[in-house]
C-alpha cells in the first residue's frame, strides 16, 4: 500500500508540475504584457513631455533671454534695466545695487544675470552713463560689486529710447507691474551696440558698428540710396570685410591686432582683435614662443587705458617675420563668422544689417509721425480751451441770467452749449460737456485779468505750431532725415570709427614658421622624423613643414615631418618641400611602366 502510495504521489508530480508551469507561462505572459503597455505609456508620456515641455522651454529661451528684438534691439534683461532706470531717473546716479534690485520687480531670472547685463551696457558707452570702477574691456578686468559703482540714463538714451505714449504696454511676469513690450526706440541700437546670445537650436552674434556710419547709412536709405554698413570694434584693429555677406550667416570677416615696430628687438600690439583681451592674446603669444613659432624673450602687457602689448624678440630674429608669425600662430588674427538672428512677428529670422538697418529706420519714422500726431492733438485741444475760454469771457457768458439762477448744473451746461453753438462750428471736433465743466472751474481772479489781446497771440501761437506739424506731416521722410543728422551733429564726435577697413593677404604660416626642430633618417629600418636624435642628421626644419622624399628607384613623395614615420629603405634625398619655389628645380627621370 505504501508503494503504491508513494508510486501515485510519484506519478501526479509531473502532472502536478506541468499544471504550476503552465501557470507560471501565463502569468509571466500577463506580466510581459503589462511590462510592454506600461513601456508604451511611459514612452508616449516622454515623448509629449519633450514635443511640449522642451518645446516651450526652447521657446521660451529664444523669445524671452536670448535673441534681441528687432523693434529696439534689445534683449528682455537689458530692456527691463533700462526702464528700471528710467523709473528711478532724476538726472543723479544710482548705486547699481539698487538698479539691480529695482530690476528684479520685472526680471524673473536673478540678480546676478541682471549686473552682468548692466556691466556690458555701461562698458559700451552709449546708453548708460558709469561711475567708478567699471573693469576694462581692454584687459578683461572685472566690474567692481554693484554696492560701490553707479549709473545713470545718457542723454542719448533719454532722446531717443523713451516715450511712454507710444510704448505698447503688457504686466510684469509676477502681474504687479507694467513693462514695455519693446522700447520706442528711435535709432538703430541692435547695429551700434552689437549683440551675442546662444539659445536652444540657434544663436545670434550681430557685429557693433559705427554711429556715424549707421546715421549715414539711415539718410541714404531715406534719400532712396544705395548704403553699406561694415564693422567697427572698439578695440580698434584692422578687419578685412571682403566676405562680410551683410552680416549674414555663411560670412565671415577676419579681424587683425594694430602691430608697430619699437626697435628691431621690440614690437608693440597697440590694438587688438574684438572679442579678445590683453590676457588671452598674450598668453596665445606666450604659447606660440612655447612651441618654437616665434622666437620670443618675453611678453610684456602695459595696457591701461589703451592697449600696449610690448613683445621682445630674441637677437638676430627678423621683425617682419615675427609680424607675419604673431598673424599666423596667434590670437592676433581671428576670423568671425557673423549671425544676424533677431525676434521679428514673434519669431526668430535671419537677416542683414542692411535689413535690420530699413526695418529701424522705418520704425523710426513711424514713431517720430507717431509723436508728431500726438503733439497735433494736444495743441488741439489747448486750442480748442483756449477760444472757449476766450468766448466765454469775452460774451460774458457767465454773467447770463440762466446761467446765474438757474436751479440744476445740466441746465446750466445746456444754456452755456446753446451759447456757445454759434462760435464753434468751425472748431476740430465738437464742444462736449467736459470741456464747459472745465470752463465753470475758471476763477473769477482770471476773468478779471483777462486781456484780450494776450489771449489773441495764445492762440496764434497754437495756431502756428499746429500748421508747423501739420506741414512736418507731410514731409515725414525729410522730418526723419533731419532727425538723424541732429543726432550726428549732437552725439557723433564721439564715435569715431576705431577699426580700420583693409585687405588681407593670406599668410601661409609654412613660410613664417621657424625652423625649430631638426629632421634625422635611420637608413637601414627606414625611418625619419625629429625624434631619431641618435640618427642622422638631415637638415633643420619646423614642425609645419612638408618633406620632399626621392628614392633610389626614382620614386619621390611629399609628407609632413612628424617625429617619427616609415618612409621605406633605398633613400637618396630628403629635404624641406617649399610650395611654390621658383628657384629650386627637381629632375626626375620617367620610366615607362610596360617597356621599362
Amino acid at each position: 500500500m505504501t508503494d503504491h502510495t508513494e508510486n501515485d504521489n510519484i506519478n501526479n508530480l509531473p502532472e502536478n508540475n506541468n499544471e504550476e508551469t503552465a501557470t507560471n507561462k501565463v502569468s509571466s505572459g500577463s506580466i510581459r504584457e503589462i511590462l510592454d503597455t506600461s513601456d508604451i505609456v511611459v514612452r508616449h508620456q516622454l515623448r509629449g513631455m519633450f514635443q511640449n515641455w522642451f518645446l516651450d522651454y526652447a521657446s521660451y529661451v529664444i523669445l524671452e533671454r536670448a535673441v534681441p528684438h528687432i523693434d529696439d534691439g534689445l534683449k528682455p534683461v537689458q530692456r527691463r534695466i533700462l526702464y528700471s532706470m528710467k523709473t528711478l531717473d532724476d538726472g543723479r546716479f544710482n548705486k547699481v545695487a539698487n538698479i539691480v534690485g529695482n530690476t528684479m520687480q520685472y526680471h524673473p531670472h536673478g540678480d546676478a544675470s541682471i549686473n552682468e547685463a548692466l556691466v556690458q551696457l555701461g562698458q559700451k558707452e552709449l546708453l548708460v552713463e558709469t561711475q567708478g570702477n567699471w573693469g576694462n574691456v581692454l584687459t578683461g578686468a572685472s566690474a567692481a560689486a554693484g554696492r560701490y559703482i553707479e549709473a545713470r540714463l545718457s542723454p542719448f538714451a533719454l532722446e531717443v529710447l523713451y516715450n511712454a505714449k507710444t510704448t505698447d504696454w503688457t504686466v510684469s511676469y509676477d502681474g504687479r507691474k507694467p513693462e514695455p513690450v519693446t522700447l520706442p526706440a528711435k535709432f538703430p541700437l541692435l547695429l551700434v551696440q552689437g549683440v551675442e546670445g546662444i539659445a536652444v537650436g540657434l544663436s545670434s552674434k550681430i557685429l557693433p558698428h559705427n554711429f556715424n556710419e549707421i546715421t549715414d547709412a539711415a539718410i541714404a536709405y531715406l534719400k532712396g540710396e544705395e548704403f553699406e554698413l561694415y564693422p567697427d570694434f572698439f578695440t580698434g584693429g584692422f578687419v578685412d570685410i571682403s566676405r562680410y555677406n551683410d552680416g549674414q550667416r555663411g560670412g565671415s570677416i577676419k579681424i587683425r591686432a594694430k602691430i608697430e615696430k619699437v626697435d628691431n628687438r621690440t614690437l608693440a600690439i597697440t590694438e587688438i582683435p574684438y572679442g579678445k583681451t590683453t590676457n588671452t592674446l598674450c598668453e596665445s603669444i606666450i604659447k606660440a614662443g612655447e612651441k618654437g613659432k616665434i622666437k620670443l624673450r618675453k611678453v610684456e602687457d602695459m595696457t591701461a587705458a589703451e592697449a600696449r602689448i610690448l613683445v621682445h624678440l630674441l637677437p638676430g630674429t627678423s621683425s617682419d617675420k615675427a609680424i607675419d608669425a604673431l598673424y599666423a600662430f596667434t590670437d592676433c588674427e581671428l576670423s568671425v563668422s557673423p549671425n544676424c538672428c533677431v525676434i521679428a512677428d514673434q519669431k526668430p529670422q535671419f537677416l542683414g544689417v542692411s535689413d535690420v538697418l530699413r526695418h529701424s529706420v522705418d520704425t523710426t519714422r513711424r514713431l517720430l509721425g507717431r509723436e508728431l500726431e500726438i503733439q497735433r492733438d494736444e495743441l488741439r485741444e489747448s486750442l480748442l480751451f483756449a477760444s472757449l475760454e476766450r468766448i466765454f469771457i469775452e460774451e460774458r457768458i457767465y454773467k447770463d441770467k440762466e446761467f446765474e439762477q438757474s436751479e440744476s448744473m445740466e441746465a446750466v451746461i445746456e444754456h452755456v452749449a446753446t451759447r456757445l453753438e454759434p462760435f464753434v462750428a468751425g472748431f476740430w471736433r465738437e464742444v462736449n460737456r467736459d470741456d464747459i465743466l472745465r470752463l465753470m472751474e475758471i476763477r473769477m481772479k482770471r476773468i478779471l485779468k483777462f486781456n484780450a489781446d494776450e489771449a489773441e497771440k495764445l492762440i496764434k501761437s497754437y495756431l502756428d505750431r499746429i500748421n508747423l506739424i501739420e506741414s512736418q506731416l507731410a514731409s515725414l521722410t525729410e522730418y526723419t532725415i533731419d532727425w538723424f543728422a541732429r543726432l550726428k551733429e549732437k552725439y557723433g564726435a564721439a564715435f569715431p570709427r576705431h577699426t580700420v577697413i583693409r585687405g588681407f593677404d593670406n599668410i601661409q604660416a609654412a613660410t613664417v614658421a621657424e625652423a625649430n626642430e631638426k629632421l634625422y633618417i635611420n637608413r637601414d629600418e627606414g625611418f625619419i622624423g625629429t625624434a631619431l636624435k641618435k640618427d642622422e642628421f638631415l637638415c633643420t626644419c619646423s614642425d609645419i613643414d612638408d618633406i620632399i622624399i626621392f628614392y633610389k628607384d626614382g620614386r619621390y613623395k611629399v609628407v609632413r615631418v612628424q617625429e617619427k614615420m616609415f618612409v621605406g629603405k633605398g633613400v637618396l634625398y630628403v629635404n624641406v618641400f617649399k610650395r611654390g619655389d621658383e628657384r629650386t628645380v627637381y629632375n626626375a627621370i620617367y620610366q615607362n611602366g610596360k617597356a621599362g
